[in-house]
């Protein structure tokens, strides 16, 4: 979740980005990066490894900097502008390559596209750094279905699944729609609807550490919800999201459990671990 309207510092200033705009894609590269994130590097991990399989299998090959750490979304977005946009040039200086950028993750993704334009805002010369990151920043999804054209074959048994989308990639990249459509292309799935899909689980990064009572509310309406649709497992693209309702459910002691798009698509199509 964008911690936008939740997480700011008093004197904090933000503003919420423009509704994406429809996007050139480009031609199907030989070449991408992947920004991996701290979330996936350091509690999903699997999720990372099934992503540059998944990519991988559509004949690309993929570089990883290893100097990579986090984005810089949690200082950004709970007012600690300076620490941000230290983070972020951190970032910058990694993807040097006209390279895609594949993020597996929507809010991270949102981050690089979208606001590190305004922590640069006064930095002419860095501005530039970072429009041209944005324009080659995708999320996963995104990726995977308009410039890679992926067409996944089912190989797994039948089943029900229910998406959880993040704020900020349902709201900044739009990237509900994008997994909807890959998740339509298995034929042996079917996604169900629940009447929580387009609100926020409650994690929203460190809103669920200021704010643990009203985060904990929210994610029992998300979990209600999802144990109501009668899915046999939740799909998301976004690991903190991921964490957050995982972590409810086990504390429910709920056999339901979240499973980021990049494993489910890399095992549902054949992949081994």
């Amino acid at each position: 979740m964008s911690e936008l309207f939740y997480n700011a510092a008093p004197n904090a200033t933000r503003v919420a980005p423009p509704l994406p705009k429809p996007r050139q894609y480009p031609a199907k590269p030989s070449q991408v990066y992947l920004f991996g994130t701290c979330v996936v590097d350091l509690f999903y991990p699997e999720a990372g490894l099934d992503a540059i399989q998944l990519l991988e299998r559509e004949g690309l090959t993929v570089h990883f900097p290893q100097g990579q750490t986090c984005c810089g979304q949690p200082a950004y977005t709970t007012g600690y502008t300076d620490e941000a946009r230290k983070v972020a040039r951190a970032q910058l200086a990694l993807f040097a390559n006209d390279w895609p950028v594949v993020v597996p993750s929507g809010s991270c993704a949102g981050m690089l596209r979208h606001h590190y334009l305004d922590l640069f805002k006064d930095e002419p010369e860095t501005l530039k750094q970072a429009q041209a990151l944005a324009e080659r920043t995708f999320e996963l999804a995104e990726f995977l279905l308009f410039v890679c054209k992926a067409e996944f074959k089912d190989a797994g048994t039948p089943t029900k699944v229910a998406l959880h989308t993040s704020c900020s990639a349902r709201r900044e990249m739009n990237t509900h729609l994008h997994v909807r459509e890959l998740l339509a292309q298995l034929d042996k799935v079917e996604r169900v609807e629940h009447d929580h899909e387009s609100e926020c689980c409650g994690f929203g990064g460190t809103f669920s550490v200021r704010m643990p009572d009203i985060s904990g509310a929210m994610v029992l309406d998300k979990t209600r919800a999802l144990k109501e649709s009668g899915a046999h497992q939740v799909v998301s693209a976004d690991c903190g999201c991921l964490m957050n309702i995982n972590g409810s459910l086990e504390k429910q002691r709920e056999s339901l459990r979240g499973q980021h798009l990049a494993t489910f698509l890399w095992q549902r199509t054949g992949g081994a671990r």
